[in-house]
């Protein structure tokens, strides 16, 4: 069976290249006799694995020797409560509210403290960032928090808040790894993998080294102690280790590609194409201010849910899965990742094209 063209927001798509190695080590990895998925995460064979993966990612991110780069479970989800457990002195953050993300992050730091929203762009559905200039930051706020790429609602930070001094906190689930990114400016980024480095089940912390204290929330658990993790270098517990391997192999095809400048133009001249036919289409369009739309993820809608409806099942039939909007906004959404190959949006547009002609009111 020939492979689809999958545009699914997460678990996504994955390079082809970093499959077909997976799969040719799968019995055997290097020499070991056994699958990544059977050995010790005690053993040499992993500690190299895990610790290459490091060093390819702080290599790819330009990490610097102050901050700790962290492989862990729970997914960005626990990191809603990770973060306010370890960070929250007192007991106060600041967010800026730009979709349903933000939205969780928020619900869930009000368990540990004061959260107030300085930003939003809930009053028209998220299509667009905040204005950043002017922010009220709290004076005894612990951080300022934001979603840096919104998987649902196709949006992007092109610009970082003044958050005054206080510490940047950043989901980068969606983005990670599309473009550099100077990682000094964030006082911790996290990132699901699912979306754009590897298969669901890990998660990347990149924290300052001074932000990891003993000095958290009473009450918080051992595993969601970062001093826990830093201390014993992502092993203090079994860790999602063949995802990690995995997370390793991407790691190493990007910077195989040139990096992430080269990431980066890659990344715009597939947005661009898919973008520029939205914009000339007289049936679809997208649904986020201009100057604001991600890279990652392009939301667009004809306008009809029966032709919306139609365009997704034709699709599928086409080979074009999971272009689905998210059940909150309807709709469709082409998520086109690092790992979507351009000929892929291209096939994409060039069916669009003719759904349009097909499909377009006389």
């Amino acid at each position: 069976m020939a492979r689809i063209y999958n545009f699914s927001a997460g678990p996504a798509v994955l390079p082809e290249e970093v499959l077909r190695e997976a799969a040719e080590e799968m019995l055997d990895y290097r020499g070991t006799g056994m699958s990544v998925m059977e050995m010790s995460h005690r053993s040499k064979a992993f500690e190299q694995i895990i610790g290459d993966a490091e060093n390819t990612l702080r290599d790819l991110l330009k990490i610097p020797d102050n901050y700790k780069v962290l492989f862990l479970q729970g997914g960005a989800s626990q990191q809603f409560a990770m973060i306010p457990m370890n960070l929250m002195k007192n007991k106060v953050a600041d967010h800026i509210n730009t979709g349903q993300w933000a939205k969780k992050a928020i619900s869930e730091g009000k368990l540990y403290g004061k959260i107030n929203v300085i930003a939003s762009s809930d009053d028209k559905t998220f299509s667009y960032i905040p204005d950043l200039k002017d922010l009220k930051i709290s004076d005894d706020a612990d951080y300022v928090y934001i979603c840096h790429n919104n998987t649902i609602y196709g949006t992007k930070y092109n610009e970082l808040p003044e958050t005054g001094g206080k510490i940047l906190v950043a989901d980068m689930s969606s983005d990670i790894l599309s473009e550099p990114v100077d990682v000094t400016k964030y006082g911790l980024i996290f990132a699901g993998v699912q979306k754009n480095i590897g298969p669901a089940g890990v998660v990347v912390v990149i924290i300052r080294e001074d932000l990891i204290t003993e000095d958290v929330l009473p009450g918080t658990p051992t595993m969601l102690k970062y001093k826990t993790h830093a201390d014993n270098k992502s092993l203090y517990n079994t860790p999602p280790a063949y995802g990690i391997y995995i997370c390793g192999k991407v790691f190493k095809w990007v910077q195989n590609l040139g990096g992430l400048e080269a990431m980066q133009k890659i990344n715009l001249e597939k947005a661009a194409m898919l973008y520029d036919f939205l914009d000339s289409s007289k049936l679809f369009r997208g649904t986020v201010v201009k100057k604001d739309r991600s890279l990652m993820n392009v939301p667009f809608v004809t306008g009809s849910d029966e032709l919306d409806a139609k365009f997704i099942k034709e699709a599928k039939a086409a080979g074009f899965e999971n272009l689905k909007g998210h059940r909150t906004v309807g709709g469709m959404r082409a998520s086109i990742y690092n790992a979507m190959p351009m000929a892929g949006v291209k096939a994409l547009v060039e069916f669009m094209k003719k759904f349009e002609e097909e499909n377009q009111t006389k």
